[in-house]
């Protein structure tokens, strides 16, 4: 049996990332020390629009919007699903996002989080799938902003 990618070639992630334009990330935390807080910021700064999921924070506003409770609460035009949550919850989640987000494009499993049956779910509605991955440490190490911190990305940039 051939083992999946976690996820495509760095071409097909850099396309991704340039065409995300509203996410929904599940887990998200207020808390401006836990992953999912800065990972979500970092999108926003991005220029994407964030919204997270989390029914203890439904009704307050995190990024510039407000949370919901749950997926099926996100509007439809949300384009990629973020996930940090354990990877046992996982397809029941993405279940719930394909079959409410009509412009779901990409869902994307946080480092540590994988599914194979998510992936097998996105593979039959050609949603991008890609798990045991992080969008902010992708999109810096592709787009050359890991250098400070003294990662070799392979971009070569003026930019300081």
């Amino acid at each position: 049996m051939t083992t999946q990618p976690d996820a495509p070639d760095d071409d097909t992630l850099r396309k991704i990332l340039r065409q995300i334009r509203v996410v929904g990330v599940v887990g998200v935390s207020s808390n401006p020390v836990r992953p999912s807080y800065f990972v979500a910021r970092y999108l926003g700064l991005k220029g994407m629009r964030v919204i997270g999921v989390n029914p203890g924070l439904a009704g307050q506003r995190l990024f510039g919007e407000v949370a919901v409770g749950e997926v099926s609460e996100l509007p439809p035009e949300v384009d990629m699903l973020d996930v940090f949550r354990r990877s046992e919850h996982v397809a029941p989640i993405v279940r719930e996002a394909l079959d409410n987000l009509p412009g779901l494009k990409t869902v994307w499993l946080q480092i540590g989080v994988v599914s194979e049956e998510a992936r097998e779910m996105c593979a039959e509605r050609g949603v991008n799938f890609i798990q045991n991955r992080c969008p902010k440490i992708e999109y810096q190490r592709l787009f050359g902003e890991l250098r400070m911190g003294g990662f070799n990305t392979g971009v070569i940039s003026s930019k300081l």
